[in-house]
């Protein structure tokens, strides 16, 4: 196989924090990355010191068991 099949095109912005925005492909949208619970207090976040979305990790076990 030497013709590439799919090339995935999105863009990400980055915001204070581990907050993450991104356009995917085949969404109208914006989706929105960043950090909670366990996840926000390993990294030595304090609660009520940020605003709690879904971890990129969450995304990606989602997107496994699809």
């Amino acid at each position: 196989m030497t013709e590439t099949a799919y090339r995935s095109e999105m863009t990400i912005e980055r915001f204070p924090g581990s907050v993450r925005r991104t356009t995917l492909p085949g969404d109208t949208e914006p989706t929105v990355f960043g950090t909670h619970g366990a996840v926000a207090s390993h990294y030595g976040r304090a609660p009520g010191t940020y605003e709690p979305h879904a971890t990129t990790i969450d995304h990606v076990v989602a997107a496994t068991g699809g």
